[in-house]
């Protein structure tokens, strides 16, 4: 994925998927809507929705690990899913790993006194937030470690 482009970031529950969207430059990332859940084609349509309202040119899913690395099934039903929008979109789907991301978008929401009715309201887009933004992160990170230091002149 290329620096400057809006990317999607989802947290795919059994219930909802929280939406998340980066801003233009791909520097910070924004809660816009979450998705009921009801058949994998109407969740693939809503999906490519936001992909298409939003002109993005990537699409980051939470991947559910457990604490040791390895995947569980909750896990392989997201990855089903990632196939299924690889077949989709047009553009790049890849995942991040989200382990601990519904906590920290809990400790969040609870620092910003939110109200627990409010919490339950908004917590699948704070952790997409928190899956994209970690997503951007890393790649500011390994960007930062590929460009080379300014050569000191010799005087």
């Amino acid at each position: 994925m290329k620096e400057t482009e809006r990317l999607i970031g989802l947290d795919f529950g059994t219930k909802t998927i929280g939406v998340a969207v980066s801003d233009a430059l791909g520097v910070s990332a924004h809660p816009v809507g979450e998705i009921r859940r009801t058949s994998a084609a109407r969740d693939l349509d809503a999906v490519a929705g936001y992909v298409e309202e939003y002109e993005a040119r990537g699409v980051v899913i939470g991947l559910p690990r457990n604490m040791n690395g390895t995947l569980g099934p909750a896990a392989e039903k997201v990855l089903a899913f990632v196939e299924r929008l690889r077949s989709r979109l047009d553009v790049s789907v890849e995942t991040w790993d989200e382990r601990l991301t519904t906590a920290e978008a809990e400790r969040v929401l609870i620092e910003a006194d939110l109200s627990r009715k409010r919490r339950r309201e908004v917590i699948d887009r704070m952790a997409a937030v928190l899956i994209l933004q970690g997503w951007l992160d890393r790649r500011r990170m390994r960007e930062a470690k590929t460009e080379s230091p300014p050569k000191r002149e010799e005087s």
